[in-house]
């Protein structure tokens, strides 16, 4: 192209040449085509430039970005606003160009900006439901976690409400509707709206219920389910249903322990319980004041970059804190246990949801963690009773659910037993 800004004809010719050659043409060679030929026919080739300019944000061939992701993702979405709004796929084009940008922009912690593309695509989620009378939203889930990142949590509240009133009717979905309803739930939660909160986990357990009594692998996200539910019954002071609902787990994991079967649940099902035990382990987080945060409620890969990176990086520190702590505990554990306790349980979280999505060390990785969790949570529970006790019952239930979701029924059942035992709720 020359400086006047008019394209060269050259320029045309070896673009066209480029797409016509035989052999497989780079990402590269494809972008400078591409960004040759949109000027001379942006109907024919804008959308096709922003399909390469995102092809070469992301190396596939070493799995990570391209140096230049950020540039490249923001010139993809300054060519998608370029189609013509009359082109009937520009909605679908621009919305893909938006998703990868706003992604880059997080993982290199312009999050306002990040924000504020996810609010693009929201309106254009809302548009293309309104030309197809599809209450399901585009955009809501992913608008929704931005906010709660931010603490905007009654802002993502009703975003979260407004998409699973959407899609509630259609049912389960393979699975997909128990997503939403985590997040909403956690959302509700974060909100203040306990009585919300509470009603949407029961349409949650009442949803698995159903779910696994027609379908065997369903039957764990049924239990994690009712744990979660009785963490939320006894957080929000509503101690006997708590008792009830802990009581169908126990019956339940009862049942699945009875067949005396090893049974290593599918990644759905450890990706489903992930994502309860930092919900039902909150109490033991001290959030740092102005920093974003995980989104309740929402998987890991749902997260944006910087959250993730930002909650990863913390458990080295985590260990250190936590092998400091340890021979003052046992020193002055009146000063020092129920902390080192409280710490640990924070690495053990975070710790299993970072492994939860490398499968084949997961087990190995996080087992022992747990062991020692409830082996600190027995001294502090003989030393301080009336602190420790609840304590030791709550790391019991989370080592039984881990025990569940990596396949060791009896052990786990075991575990239940003994933490409904030091609740006074032993049948």
């Amino acid at each position: 192209m020359n400086h006047s800004g008019k394209v060269d004809q050259d320029d045309i010719v070896r673009a066209r040449n480029i797409l016509l050659a035989s052999g497989r043409r780079t990402p590269q060679q494809e972008v400078r085509a591409y960004r040759v030929l949109a000027q001379v026919s942006p109907a024919s080739y804008l959308p096709l430039l922003v399909q390469a300019l995102q092809a070469l944000s992301y190396d596939t061939s070493v799995g990570r970005p391209h140096p230049a992701s950020l540039a490249l993702c923001e010139e993809a979405v300054a060519a998608a606003r370029a189609i013509d709004p009359a082109e009937p796929n520009r909605a679908d084009v621009l919305y893909g160009a938006l998703t990868s940008c706003q992604r880059e922009l997080y993982t290199v912690g312009r999050r306002a900006e990040g924000l504020a593309m996810r609010a693009e695509m929201l309106a254009i989620g809302r548009a293309q439901a309104a030309l197809s009378g599809n209450p399901a939203v585009w955009g809501l889930g992913v608008w929704a976690t931005g906010l709660s990142e931010e603490g905007r949590y009654a802002e993502a509240a009703d975003a979260l409400t407004e998409l699973v009133t959407a899609i509630l009717p259609g049912g389960p979905r393979e699975g997909a509707l128990a997503w939403s309803l985590l997040e909403w739930i956690a959302a509700l939660d974060d909100a203040e709206r306990p009585a919300e909160a509470l009603a949407a986990f029961e349409t949650l357990v009442d949803m698995e219920a159903a779910e696994a009594a027609n379908r065997p692998d369903s039957v764990a996200c049924h239990l994690f389910a009712l744990i979660g539910y009785a963490h939320l019954l006894d957080t929000h002071a509503h101690g006997e249903r708590a008792t009830a609902v802990r009581q169908q787990a126990l019956a339940l994991l009862t049942e699945l322990a009875a067949t005396g079967e090893r049974r290593s649940w599918g990644s759905y099902q450890v990706s489903y319980w992930a994502v309860l035990l930092p919900f039902s382990g909150a109490d033991s987080e001290q959030p740092t004041l102005g920093e974003p945060r995980p989104p309740s409620g929402t998987d890991l890969l749902q997260w944006s970059p910087d959250v993730r990176q930002h909650y990863f990086d913390s458990l080295r520190t985590l260990r250190e804190q936590v092998d400091v702590l340890a021979p003052r505990a046992a020193e002055d554990p009146d000063r020092h246990l129920a902390e080192l306790v409280r710490l640990h349980r924070v690495l053990t979280v975070r710790s299993a949801v970072y492994w939860e999505h490398r499968t084949h060390l997961f087990a190995e990785r996080v087992g022992s963690l747990f062991d020692d969790g409830v082996d600190l949570a027995r001294r502090l529970s003989e030393h301080r009773p009336a602190e420790g006790t609840p304590i030791l019952a709550k790391v019991l239930i989370d080592r039984s659910t881990f025990r569940t979701a990596t396949g060791e029924t009896r052990a786990a059942l075991a575990d239940l037993r003994e933490a409904l035992s030091h609740l006074g709720e032993a049948d």
